[in-house]
């Protein structure tokens, strides 16, 4: 039986607003709300490269219901050229740009097909080998019944079989259940391969036969951290070959840096500015947050001399003319046990009333920001996990600045 070869994408979010970023510099801002397009570019110049029997996009290809004029337009250029090179697209719609928001329409070419809201299957002829690909768009943004009884189990045993379902696992509460499913749900159907999407994060579900979210193709805030991308899929009879390929224009994440035997500004600059450049030359361009780790009581007593935003401040300015351009996010301290154990009473009684505020006050400790006329309509509501995130940072900050004072 012939072997097919596929891109298996999800989640371009084209045009997202990147919230959360702060104090970065227009040109540099301008540039990160450029990557969706630029990681978007990647997947298509790909495609010309290596030619694919099609691809699929499993949904959310814009980051709004009410999709921008020039997210469109790039993403039906991109059709274009995908076009030009006899490149089929099966694409489907998800919650974020379901078939019921506002936009001005743009015509694609003939080599895309968009699954409607009633969930079909079509037939598509690769080398003389038959291949189903069954998928379906949201109509509305909230999708929360299972979608699964409208899918055809497979019948055609000399054929392949390929599900596209933007959705989750059902009883997975760590992001919004839409389209719930469970494993048993897909394995039930028989096909060959299931590309997910609505899940950013890049994982296989199951092996045999491949159940695999692609994760998304850019980041778009510090809790999406690492290389974003697709899958090339090459799929036979015998399995399935998934070859992740990298898109990310700009990649979000967390690097340690050792402060073993450091002392002195000078040492510690040079120490930070080495491994930044580690991370340039592995991954290109970045926003960072750096977690200072094996700090002892000599550097604890340097870098609480002064502020933390002035560190970030210096490191950032170290990296101004350097490329492919490193933003420094933030700085904070993993401060050891065995310098927190000689804390006194001052730094532990603080600690301790923060460890009796729940949700509610941690919001309204925080509602000045929320209040705010201009900033509040860019921020998502806080979770729970972002809530105990923010009371981590709170202790570090505390017993960096109270632990050298006491």
């Amino acid at each position: 039986m012939t072997a097919i070869r596929f891109f298996h994408v999800a989640d371009l979010h084209l045009d997202s607003p990147f919230k959360g970023v702060t104090s970065m510099p227009d040109t540099q801002l301008k540039a990160l709300r450029d990557s969706t397009f630029e990681a978007f570019q990647t997947i298509v110049q790909t495609a010309v490269k290596e030619k694919p029997d099609f691809i699929l996009i499993v949904g959310d290809i814009y980051d709004g219901e009410d999709r921008s004029l020039r997210a469109q337009h790039k993403f039906q250029q991109g059709m274009e050229t995908l076009h030009k090179h006899q490149i089929p697209v099966f694409l489907c719609h998800g919650n974020h740009d379901h078939l019921g928001g506002k936009w001005t329409r743009f015509q694609l070419p003939p080599n895309v097909h968009v699954f409607q809201s009633k969930t079909e299957k079509v037939q598509v002829n690769i080398r003389q080998q038959d291949v189903y690909i069954t998928g379906f768009s949201y109509i509305e943004r909230h999708v929360k019944e299972s979608m699964m009884s409208s899918y055809e189990a497979a019948s055609q045993a000399d054929a392949f079989h390929i599900g596209m379902l933007h959705g989750s696992l059902a009883g997975d509460e760590t992001h919004a259940v839409y389209a719930p499913f469970t494993k048993e749900d897909l394995l039930s159907k028989n096909y060959d391969y299931w590309a997910l999407g609505h899940i950013h994060k890049r994982q296989m579900l199951h092996a045999e036969p491949p159940i695999v979210y692609s994760g998304n193709i850019q980041s778009r805030h510090r809790n999406e951290k690492g290389p974003k991308g697709f899958y090339d899929v090459t799929l036979d009879k015998s399995g399935a070959q998934l070859n992740f390929v990298p898109t990310s224009a700009i990649i979000y994440e967390q690097i340690e840096c050792s402060c073993k035997d450091i002392v002195h500004a000078n040492e510690w600059i040079e120490m930070v500015e080495e491994s930044i450049e580690r991370f340039r030359s592995k991954f290109g361009a970045g926003i960072l947050e750096i977690k200072l780790i094996d700090v002892d009581i000599n550097t604890s007593t340097m870098l609480n001399g002064t502020t933390i935003e002035e560190w970030v401040a210096l490191i950032r300015e170290t990296q101004e003319m350097k490329v492919p351009t490193i933003w420094v996010q933030s700085i904070s301290v993993d401060i050891p046990e065995t310098i927190e154990s000689g804390s006194s009473g001052l730094t532990d009684q603080v600690i301790s009333v923060m460890s009796d505020w729940d949700a509610q006050d941690w919001k309204e400790i925080i509602s000045d920001v929320y209040q705010h006329s201009r900033s509040s309509r860019f921020m998502e509501k806080l979770t729970v996990e972002e809530y105990e995130a923010i009371e981590r940072d709170a202790r570090a900050i505390i017993q960096k600045e109270l632990l050298i004072k006491e």
